[in-house]
């Protein structure tokens, strides 16, 4: 307890005699910037090359999923474009009124009429239909801008006079949706896994440079250094790897957006807005934010500062 105390008070002293001024704090920011490459030097190039690869390879897998991912979300929204909601119309119904009532929903991108007779007319050349009258109803199509919004347009309309039904390709749509919320899924595990591989390979780094200068550690501690001061080489440390894998994966990452946008431009879908920028800062953020996340957990796990 009392060895405690005296250390306290030896550190409040040391601190109370450093000058506080901008000189200073660029010699202390200095100081942990060569102290960031001198672990990096003492991990030692071998090490280091296979730590980089490593997260390169793990963030490669999660930015080309990612990618993937909007490519699919894309594909959805512009399937979900030319899904139309068909509706029926009694037989004295008001068209044009029905018309300009249901474009002044929301999510209602354009409404166009097709009449019995026309409709009529093209299923006979289709197949082989007996001389009946004519049972089709007038139809308006109406186009709703994205997928998910079809169900409550499609209840809005069906509180209108006029109608007789409602309808469209709820089983395909409803497919569609699955496996866009599959894509979702598989891309939010990986990034988890991703996350926990690169905590897990800095956590393991920064131990080994942790037990290879444990002396010097102790020794700063002893003369009052701030804990922070050994802590923030040791996060840098960590950060500069998941940088480094970050850089690296953005190239594969780049190279298969590259072949992502030859598929858009080939079926004419439209590519997710900002999707390079997006995924290429992603595989940045996640390598550095959870790189500098693990070293941070290393350190309070391994050294009690």
């Amino acid at each position: 307890m009392t060895n405690g105390s005296t250390r306290n008070r030896l550190k409040q002293k040391v601190k109370s005699h450093i000058p506080k001024d901008w000189l200073t704090e660029i010699r202390i920011a200095y100081r942990i910037l060569m102290e960031t490459v001198k672990g990096i030097n003492q991990t030692g190039f071998l090490i280091n090359l296979v730590i980089i690869t490593t997260m390169a390879a793990i963030l490669t897998i999660f930015g080309a999923i990612f990618r993937t991912t909007l490519s699919f979300s894309s594909l959805v929204d512009e399937m979900g474009g030319t899904l139309e909601l068909s509706v029926y119309l009694e037989p004295q119904a008001d068209i044009n009124g029905t018309m300009k009532q249901i474009k002044k929903f929301d999510h209602v991108k354009r409404v166009t009429f097709t009449s019995k007779e026309k409709s009529w007319n093209e299923l006979k050349r289709e197949i082989d239909m007996p001389d009946v009258e004519n049972p089709l109803p007038d139809t308006l199509h109406v186009k709703v801008d994205t997928m998910k919004n079809i169900d409550s347009v499609m209840t809005q309309v069906k509180k209108l006079p006029d109608i007789q039904d409602t309808g469209y390709a709820r089983e395909w749509a409803q497919k569609v949706e699955v496996l866009n919320k599959v894509s979702h899924t598989v891309t939010l595990v990986v990034m988890v896994i991703a996350s926990l591989l690169t905590i897990t390979i800095i956590n393991n780094t920064i131990q080994l440079v942790i037990q290879s200068r444990k002396e010097e550690i102790e020794i700063m501690r002893l003369m009052g250094v701030s804990n922070w001061y050994i802590k923030c080489p040791l996060v840098l440390q960590g950060a500069v790897y998941g940088f480094a894998g970050a850089l690296l994966a953005v190239i594969p990452v780049n190279i298969a957006q590259k072949y992502l946008q030859m598929v858009h431009d080939h079926f004419s879908i439209p590519v997710f807005g900002f999707a390079q920028g997006l995924v290429v800062l992603s595989v940045i953020l996640i390598g550095v934010i959870f790189a500098a996340g693990g070293s941070l957990m290393s350190i309070k796990k391994h050294l009690q500062v």
